[in-house]
């Protein structure tokens, strides 16, 4: 039976409780692709993907699905991953205030935009989970999971909890970061940390369900 393990490990309830769980992941990269992987695995049944790139080349790093270069990442998800839900949209502010974001459970946020992760966080903070600064590291050990305003050593956090603080907003939600420092100038990125801040981002929201 595909899931028994994972039944054997949560139990029957809590188990259920995944299975039944609405899961919306914004962006679908090197951190969100693994997101996906590891609660499509898991046995989470509703899951909708936003995204609105292609993959090229330099995905091939770190993506799932990113051998398909030049295919709308969207669609070639969806021929992995056959039971998802998918909506191929360009995310920025004007669709961040118009989206309902109420049907979902959990909403992960692995996008790339500075500003449109501030107005998810101002949203839907209660279910939200955000990944911050994957790239530029290859330390795993150094990941780590706290509210925003715990969050330390990383810029992309930072600067998140200053326009927060001028837009006096000040209500917690769940971070992935990590505070390894920069280990170079420009894009560079390492499977082992963009992947596992995914796999950290599905514990997260796997113990949020159950709990």
């Amino acid at each position: 039976m595909r899931f028994e393990r994972c039944r054997d490990l949560f139990g029957k309830e809590k188990f259920e409780k995944i299975q039944n769980a609405k899961i919306l992941i914004l962006g679908v990269g090197g951190v969100g692709s693994y997101a996906l992987e590891c609660l499509y695995r898991s046995g989470v049944s509703d899951i909708t993907i936003i995204d609105y790139d292609t993959f090229d080349e330099t995905n091939r790093n770190r993506q799932i699905g990113s051998d398909a270069v030049g295919e709308s990442k969207i669609e070639v998800l969806k021929r992995l991953y056959p039971k998802i839900k998918t909506i191929e949209q360009h995310m920025d502010m004007k669709w961040v205030d118009s989206f309902d974001f109420e049907p979902y459970d959990i909403v992960i946020d692995s996008a790339d935009t500075t500003k449109v992760k501030l107005e998810v966080a101002k949203k839907c903070y209660k279910k939200l989970i955000m990944s911050v600064g994957s790239a530029k590291r290859y330390d795993t050990s150094k990941i780590e999971v706290a509210s925003i305003w715990k969050t330390h050593g990383d810029a992309l956090a930072r600067k998140i909890r200053n326009e927060l603080k001028k837009a006096r907003f000040d209500r917690n939600f769940t971070v992935v970061f990590s505070p390894e420092e920069d280990r170079c100038k420009d894009k560079g990125s390492f499977v082992g940390v963009t992947g596992a801040f995914g796999l950290t981002i599905c514990s997260e929201a796997i113990k949020k369900i159950i709990n």
